[in-house]
């Protein structure tokens, strides 16, 4: 397949979310195929609701400071599927996509005729199973693999990451992960493995807390684990993290909420020294240069942001309330499985004008339906459906 053939393909296994399969069989099975190349480097998985795309951003912008061959798996993509494999700081060239997608297929088509699998890789893992490849092929050191959903049953979890991390957990994608924020802080917390060499936690309340620790606990047999602050380190040495302290205003990344993410991404990298070189002049450069198009970012005077659930539009409204002082026009759509409602309300009173839109995804909610989560309180002359 050439790449517009390799595209069409994956798309017509279905919308990656809609048509999604939850375990880690099929996966696993095609990997081994492949010759597992999960196993020719090393990886950090990142799970959480909130923050895997940026702590993947920081982690990356640092080992590329640090001359460290990296590839990073990220979804989704905004304009290309290349960008959702990343080598060395350069998204996948079409050529190489194509090339890795055609054996992928190649190899599940040959284990579905033979009956080793029950049905067809879905777009998710095929697309997963791709960038592993990819990753071995361009012979990186190191892997840094964000979670699409989940984590427990999520394809990126069969790579079995040596190193866990786990961004700030809320509300999100409750048809599948559970109702509670408990059912969901579970699901996050079982990419943790008993051969997990070291786990990093971000801010949490407490009682998600202790349903991470409950996890390290069972997983690790009992075995003593060292609490920093919101961190946890499953291995024996509990060495500390390196302390930083930074304003957001040094950040590659806007808003406050990334000093969070950073401070993830740093207390990540600490437990990386064990195995390549990172100085901490590796480290600020990397925070300071991080990038991650689409997220708190400026087009000339135009702000883009994706925002998709509760936790997401309040880290954007803090940042309009603290950067903006003038209302804004917002320009908004969303797909069909978010809480448009409570979205809305948080984000509205920010906007003097308010455009409603369908981007064009199968999953995408129409503007006569988006209409209908827009608040009595808004002006309607001021609404443009």
């Amino acid at each position: 397949m050439d790449f517009d053939e390799s595209v069409r393909y994956l798309y017509s296994l279905g919308n990656e979310v809609e048509t999604m399969k939850l375990g880690l069989g099929n996966i696993r099975k095609l990997l081994a195929a492949l010759g597992d190349p999960q196993n020719n480097y090393l990886k950090v998985q990142v799970a959480g609701t909130n923050g895997k795309g940026s702590v993947c951003a920081f982690l990356n912008s640092i080992c590329l400071e640090a001359n460290i061959d990296t590839g990073v798996f990220t979804s989704p993509h905004l304009v290309s599927i290349t960008e959702r494999v990343n080598i060395n700081g350069r998204d996948i060239s079409e050529a190489d996509f194509a090339h890795n997608a055609s054996h992928v297929r190649e190899i599940a088509e040959r284990l579905v005729a033979s009956r080793e699998l029950e049905y067809t890789p879905t777009f998710f893992e095929q697309v997963t199973a791709i960038a592993l490849h990819a990753f071995a092929e361009a012979k990186v050191e190191l892997a840094i693999l964000e979670t699409g959903l989940g984590g427990r049953l999520d394809a990126t979890t069969a790579a079995n990451a040596e190193i866990a991390a786990i961004t700030r957990i809320d509300y999100d994608h409750q048809e599948y992960l559970g109702d509670t924020i408990e059912q969901i802080a579970a699901e996050k917390a079982a990419i943790i493995r008993a051969d997990t060499e070291a786990v990093v936690v971000s801010d949490q309340d407490r009682a998600l807390l202790a349903v991470i620790e409950d996890r390290l606990l069972r997983t690790k047999g009992g075995n003593p684990t060292c609490w920093e602050g919101a961190r946890v380190v499953t291995d024996a040495s509990c060495a500390h993290s390196l302390p930083l302290v930074f304003p957001p205003s040094v950040l590659g990344l806007k808003g406050r909420h990334q000093v969070e993410n950073a401070n993830v991404a740093v207390a990540v990298v600490d437990k990386l020294r064990a195995r390549f070189t990172i100085s901490d002049d590796h480290i600020l450069a990397g925070l300071e240069n991080a990038r991650h198009p689409g997220r708190l970012e400026y087009q000339a005077r135009y702000l883009f942001d994706g925002a998709h659930n509760v936790g997401g539009a309040k880290a954007l409204r803090d940042f309009l309330d603290e950067y903006e002082t003038r209302r804004i026009t917002l320009i908004f759509g969303a797909m069909n499985d978010k809480d448009v409602g409570r979205i809305l309300e948080i984000l509205q009173p920010k906007a003097e004008y308010l455009i409603l839109t369908q981007p064009k995804n199968e999953r995408a909610l129409s503007v006569t339906e988006l209409e209908e989560f827009v608040t009595k309180s808004f002006d309607r002359e001021r609404l443009y459906p």
